[in-house]
């Protein structure tokens, strides 16, 4: 059987005075990241609070670096090597970081398949991650704006929510997010049985809103350091 890949996010927080440099970072860090010899897939990620998934959401304090590596010993000697991750670091008021294991996946980013075809061996009772992308279509774009709100509103308010946040790898267009969750249960609530999120998916596929999605959920592996003050997984 072949071995699973194994995803990376590091996410930090920069000072007001740090932003300009971390903006430079994203630049340099893509030449960096092509250099890792072992290196499946990366993503330099902006942030946001995933309200309205424009350019009002963004928050300039806090960016993600993203890695998928064939082997655990490759994610941890990366980590362990700083590389990309030592410039961050220095930056940084707050690292917070976590390895992943694909559970589920369905879709593609950028035309790939970066995070392998899912173990299905998510425990029920432990904690879980979920990522999503999407491309949209210009000419949809209005539509999926005014669907997010109630969207976003229920999500606030669910039972087992530990964090969430929007991604991005531009200020609009290339829309994402990723969230955590006390449990698969939990998630599952919020995903199949939460009216607003059902209707948004209904209409996305029927008004074909996206050029290209990707939804994957993922059992963590370990996890460390702080974002908003503290550990959301401690």
């Amino acid at each position: 059987m072949p071995q699973m890949p194994v995803t990376r996010l590091d996410l930090f927080t920069v000072g007001p005075a740090a932003v300009p440099a971390a903006v430079t970072r994203l630049a340099a860090d893509r030449v960096r990241l092509r250099r890792e010899a072992d290196l499946r897939f990366f993503k330099l990620l902006g942030t946001g609070d995933g309200r309205t998934f424009d350019a009002r959401d963004a928050d300039v304090r806090r960016w993600g670096v993203l890695t998928v590596w064939s082997t655990p010993e490759e994610a941890v000697d990366f980590a362990r090597r700083g590389g990309p991750l030592r410039g961050w670091r220095r930056l940084a008021t707050e690292h917070w970081w976590a390895t992943l294991r694909t559970v589920r996946v369905k879709g593609a980013w950028s035309g790939r398949q970066p995070f392998g075809t899912g173990s299905r061996d998510q425990r029920p009772h432990e904690p879980i991650a979920a990522l999503t992308r999407a491309r949209l279509r210009w000419s949809r774009a209005p539509r999926f704006w005014r669907a997010v709100a109630p969207v976003n509103a229920d999500l606030a308010a669910r039972d087992g929510l530990l964090l969430r946040m929007g991604i991005g790898e531009a200020p609009i267009g290339l829309q994402g997010t990723f969230s955590l969750w006390r449990d698969a249960e939990a998630l599952r609530a919020f995903a199949y049985a939460a009216l607003p999120h059902r209707d948004v998916i209904s209409r996305s596929h029927d008004e074909r809103w996206y050029a290209e999605e990707l939804f994957a959920r993922f059992a963590i592996d370990g996890h460390g350091g702080t974002i908003f003050g503290s550990d959301p997984l401690a």
